[in-house]
């Protein structure tokens, strides 16, 4: 990470708390790099990250941190992390196209409870990738309106190497082999995509982390590790 915002975005996809961020003036730093970790490879995102504040910043900070200026500096310390956080949020809209911004108004929209409440609290179990496919998706949606296939692209996505079988011959029915156990967590995201996704006319069937036999395919008709249909 050679920048502030490297971290931010970092943070983001690890769901970390941008709070637990504090921005602080570095007491030696490299005129050619902005982070001053005193590890150069550190990883340590949570905490405090050591800044100079000059290397892209200089006429903001040129007359904060005097070194023969003493007085308020709590008050500095504080808005220089306030500040370096607006910063880095600014940073992190550069080279975002119009969908990017769709996807954030989508998903503050979630967030205010214009879905509902229940897709607020079901979407707090996303990871920031996840909660970028399904926001990526539900612009699909809007504009295509093919609800189907963007029920099986989402899941199959968010739940890697997951398969769904359509069954139109007797009844409109979905077959999941979910490739992964089955947890409240897990079963909390399947209801949400669902709710967003899925049409009225179709039930489901899910199978998890057992595929369902299928005569001839001999990878699910192993003994002992099969679900009946």
């Amino acid at each position: 990470m050679n920048y502030a915002w490297d971290m931010i975005i970092i943070a983001r996809q690890l769901g970390i708390d941008l709070k637990k961020i504090n921005f602080v003036v570095a007491k030696s730093y490299s005129p050619y790099m902005e982070l001053s970790n005193t590890e150069i490879n550190s990883q340590d995102i949570e905490g405090d990250v050591e800044v100079n504040p000059y290397y892209r910043f200089y006429e903001i900070f040129k007359n904060m941190f005097n070194v023969n200026d003493t007085e308020n500096m709590e008050f500095k310390k504080y808005l220089f992390d306030v500040t370096m956080h607006f910063l880095t949020k600014i940073d992190t809209f550069e080279g975002m196209n119009k969908k990017e911004y769709y996807k954030r108004f989508i998903l503050t929209d979630i967030d205010n409870e214009m879905f509902g409440g229940k897709l607020k609290e079901k979407l707090k179990l996303f990871s920031v990738n996840e909660q970028d496919v399904l926001a990526h998706n539900i612009i699909r949606l809007y504009i295509t309106g093919e609800m189907l296939y963007l029920f099986k692209d989402t899941i199959r996505k968010i739940f890697k190497n997951s398969i769904v079988y359509v069954n139109y011959e007797a009844k409109d029915e979905l077959l999941f082999y979910i490739s992964h156990k089955k947890t409240t967590i897990n079963e909390a995201k399947i209801e949400l995509i669902k709710e967003v996704f899925l049409p009225i006319k179709f039930r489901t069937e899910i199978y998890w982390n057992q595929h369902f036999g299928i005569i001839d395919v001999e990878e699910t008709m192993e003994i002992d590790n099969l679900a009946l249909y």
